[in-house]
């Protein structure tokens, strides 16, 4: 239950991949592409160190915009890379955007990739604008915030609910776009409407207008919060795609607080009835929000009979 690929453009630049022995006069301008740094799914501490060594050489840091992280980095003592980066943070002047995690399903399960506190790496960055990671495992996120952040997406196929509790309660004045992929509870989430409830109450976001809770176990239960959840008023787009968005579901959100402000509705890969389907689309669509309804699954059998009979839904990402 997975479909990660590894990123192609971020933050609206091209990525381009550093060259494992990087000729300096074959490189593009430092500023017009997202840099992405990955010596192979298992780099040594060795080969990482002396990529990070050659790209630092190699390219105007100063210019760098973005920055794309793949194979899990190391400081050559076994700890996280970005150490190396937050030291270097002062040469960074220009770095807008940053991507931690980008490996695909053939290098590593989405559940497996580890993340880390990211407090210190907000710190020295101030000026970023957006921050997208893919894991989850080991995410821990500063309740202080961040001024400048306008787009924060985690893609996880177990987001920590801690980590989502604690992305819901940071100040983050500038952010525009919040996209949480919450993941399946045997990958490690388990978050509840409860742990998101800062969020949902409009706290400490003002200028938001995306919000994604995708990828989620409990999607008619999270439905049924944003029926009535004043952080909907500010939005101008809405998605619940990826998870196991039912009837019931649809029926809080057609029964709750007018969506017609929404210009967009994601609720693809979902388990709803054809009537409903049709439903949304007669009582939305007019209104004048675009619904996309793609990708409807049928809720599969139980694997195991013998610890009952039924069936059950499934999110897009999982393992």
């Amino acid at each position: 239950m997975s479909y990660v690929h590894h990123v192609e453009r971020f933050h609206g630049l091209s990525v381009f991949t550093f060259p494992p022995y990087a000729d300096p006069t074959d490189l593009p301008d430092a500023g017009a592409v997202a840099w992405r740094l990955h010596c192979g799914p298992y780099p040594s501490d060795e080969d990482s160190v002396s990529c990070w060594k050659r790209f630092t050489e190699s390219v105007d840091l100063g210019k760098t915009r973005a920055l794309v992280f793949g194979s899990p980095w190391y400081d050559g003592e076994g700890g996280s890379g970005l150490r190396e980066l937050i030291d270097l943070s002062a040469r960074f002047t220009g770095l807008e955007a940053l991507f931690l995690g980008d490996l695909e399903d053939e290098e590593a399960m989405i559940s497996t990739i580890a993340l880390d506190d990211l407090t210190e790496l907000l710190e020295a960055f101030p000026g970023l604008r957006e921050l997208a990671m893919r894991g989850g495992d080991g995410l821990r996120f500063p309740v202080t915030g961040h001024e400048g952040l306008r787009v924060l997406r985690v893609e996880s196929g177990g987001l920590p609910s801690g980590a989502a509790a604690q992305i819901a309660a940071a100040s983050l004045p500038s952010l525009e776009r919040l996209e949480l992929w919450l993941g399946d509870e045997d990958y490690g989430g388990g978050t509840t409407a409860e742990d998101l409830a800062p969020l949902l109450a409009g706290v400490g976001k003002p200028a938001l207008r995306h919000l994604g809770l995708q990828n989620g176990p409990h999607q008619d239960t999270l439905a049924a919060a944003l029926a009535s959840a004043p952080v909907v008023r500010g939005l101008t787009s809405l998605s619940l795609s990826m998870g196991t968005f039912g009837d019931e579901g649809a029926e809080a959100l057609l029964t709750g607080q007018s969506l017609s402000h929404l210009r967009e509705l994601d609720l693809s890969h979902h388990f709803l009835s054809q009537d409903m389907m049709l439903r949304i689309w007669t009582e939305l669509e007019p209104q004048g929000v675009r619904v996309n309804l793609t990708a409807r699954k049928e809720e599969e059998a139980e694997r195991y009979p013998e610890l009952g009979t039924g069936s059950y839904r499934y999110v897009a990402v999982g393992e």
